[in-house]
């Protein structure tokens, strides 16, 4: 019987300078730290609109190779999605003024900028399409140049995430647990 999870729930990254990397997704995520492991040289850091517990491990490994090679066998990148189109916009400045950014694109249903932290490990920002305007691409996903600003004269405004709870799920809230 094949295993159907719900969600994935975080991700785990090992990194060659634990406090750089934990420097890099408080600025450019907002992330906060929840939680330390020094045995472990971890960190446990959770996205500011999560209700989860945390959204990211990160383990310093106290070496100093160079920044994951592109291609190589492995993760090729995390993928977090945005509410709006606008935040994507906001999104993506922040990459820049970071000098995190490294590309974006258009996948029809779902519009995405890329960027890489300092050990090169590689991450998407991305929002979605309304369900319905999906179209053509229920069953494709293109790689092709992603005009922002004509998608934000389009799309300006519309949330596509669901609902986001930031609050603890209780036993007397079973809706607040199922969400």
């Amino acid at each position: 019987m094949p295993v159907s999870p719900v969600r994935l729930n975080h991700a785990v990254l090992f990194v060659s300078d634990l406090e750089r990397s934990v420097r890099f997704y408080r600025e450019v995520f907002a992330m906060e730290v929840i939680a330390r492991e020094p045995r472990a040289d971890a960190a446990f850091l959770r996205l500011p609109r999560s209700g989860n517990h945390h959204d990211l491990g990160l383990f310093g490994v106290r070496t100093p190779g160079g920044p994951k090679r592109r291609g190589a066998i492995g993760l090729y990148h995390l993928a977090w999605q945005l509410d709006t189109i606008d935040e994507l916009a906001t999104a993506r400045q922040t990459l820049l003024h970071a000098g995190a950014h490294t590309g974006e694109s258009s996948h029809g249903a779902t519009k995405s900028v890329y960027g890489a932290d300092p050990d090169g490990n590689e991450f998407e920002l991305m929002w979605m399409l309304p369900r319905d305007h999906w179209g053509a691409y229920e069953s494709s996903a293109p790689i092709d140049h992603l005009d922002l600003a004509g998608e934000i004269e389009r799309w300006s405004g519309v949330a596509t995430a669901g609902h986001v709870s930031t609050e603890p799920a209780t036993a007397s809230d079973p809706e607040t647990i199922r969400s």
